[in-house]
């Protein structure tokens, strides 16, 4: 799997973990992520999980991982750590 569709997959991941510290009609924004690749993304599925590191009510830190899945135990292909912004009263940005 190309590093891009990783990257994306995971800062999905860390969003959506992101949303459920949230208010429900608060958007989420990423300002910042570094994605460590660990290993080459050959699998036919794929895992990927978010979590909440630092919550907060304006800025969210999240940090994700990427698993590729086959045959045997799942396997660590990249990791993530984003930092999330929390968008208030914007009606031109919907979550």
């Amino acid at each position: 799997m190309h590093a891009g569709v990783i990257s994306a997959a995971l800062d999905s991941a860390c969003t959506y973990a992101a949303y459920t510290m949230i208010e429900p009609e608060t958007s989420i924004l990423t300002i910042e992520f570094k994605v460590n690749l660990m290993s080459p993304g050959k699998a036919p599925r794929f895992l990927f999980r978010g979590e909440i590191t630092k919550p907060g009510s304006n800025i969210i830190v999240a940090d994700g991982r990427a698993y590729a899945l086959g045959d045997g135990p799942a396997k660590l292909i990249a990791s993530m750590t984003g930092t999330k912004m929390a968008l208030r009263g914007r009606e031109d940005i919907r979550g």
